[in-house]
């Protein structure tokens, strides 16, 4: 990852960049500008601070900015729920180093059996680094390329980027990689000393130069609900609703929940890959069995 100060520059300076004078409410006279957004002295008239303390932000200097000021520069640029959240995190980071909240490392009996009891829905449970901690039975059933990555952690991010088979596992593929590398560019901006997230960009980083070019955007998003459209191995293509629900007793981790519209084609697949994943649940008993008791 970038130095802070880096990290403070490019996002602002790409937010400005975007922003045109008419998005802003400001009067265009003739003549060419050199750039196609903002100047800083437009963000800094219209965020009500003066050109050299807006330069100064923008240069990495957010340690000390008032969160009114972080709030009207927020205004200006006009930055979406997480944009505005991973400016206060970067100004928030910006001052004396403080200690990394601790995320746990894996999940609560309670939380694996609220898991299990959902025997119909496909859900897991992942941290910020996206690694999956804990899935019930339909979860690893639907995830099974995911899961067949030798990795571990296993991690959705490393197989979307890394994995060739994540091309034809996901339908919208060119959008999936955009959202994984948002949502892991939020939660470096949340946790920016994170060891373990660190050595997982930079592997990233190495090895996919796609992943270098959507990093490079700076982009940050939230990914709470939607659609997502796959293709299964077994019981073929799947649109699936998802929630994503934050776990207020295990901060830090993310429940992720798939339904599909009863009596829709994804339902009955859904109901194929349950008997599938049955299946399998009783091929790798008997293995396990069989290993124990080679003679019956």
């Amino acid at each position: 990852m970038t130095d802070a100060r880096d990290e403070v520059r490019e996002f602002l300076s790409s937010r400005r960049a975007r922003i045109t004078p008419e998005q802003a409410g400001l009067p265009v006279y003739g003549g060419n500008r050199r750039v196609s957004g903002l100047r800083r002295e437009e963000v800094a008239m219209l965020t009500g601070v003066s050109v050299d303390y807006y330069v100064r932000l923008e240069r990495g200097n957010l340690a000390g900015a008032s969160e009114s000021v972080l709030d009207s520069l927020a205004r200006t640029l006009q930055l979406d729920d997480a944009e505005r959240d991973h400016l206060f995190d970067l100004a928030r980071n910006a001052g004396p180093s403080r200690k990394p909240r601790a995320v746990p490392a894996e999940v609560r009996p309670a939380v694996r059996q609220v898991l299990d009891a959902m025997a119909d829905a496909p859900a897991w449970v992942r941290n910020g680094r996206h690694d999956i901690l804990a899935a019930n039975r339909m979860g690893r059933a639907l995830y099974a390329p995911v899961f067949d990555d030798p990795h571990r952690p296993v991690n959705t991010t490393r197989f979307t980027y890394l994995n060739p088979a994540a091309k034809e596992f996901w339908r919208d593929y060119d959008k999936i990689t955009f959202d994984a590398a948002a949502m892991l560019r939020l939660e470096a901006g949340r946790a920016p000393h994170d060891e373990a997230l660190i050595r997982l960009i930079g592997e990233l980083s190495t090895q996919s130069e796609l992943f270098r070019q959507r990093w490079a955007s700076r982009d940050v998003m939230y990914h709470r609900s939607g659609v997502k459209r796959l293709h299964h191995p077994i019981v073929g293509d799947l649109d699936l609703n998802f929630e994503s629900m934050e776990l207020p007793s295990e901060p830090g981790l993310v429940m992720n929940v798939y339904t599909a519209p009863a009596g829709s084609p994804t339902a009955e697949r859904l109901t194929l890959l349950a008997s599938w994943a049955a299946t399998q649940d009783a091929t790798d008993a008997a293995a396990v069995d069989a290993t124990i008791h080679p003679f019956g």
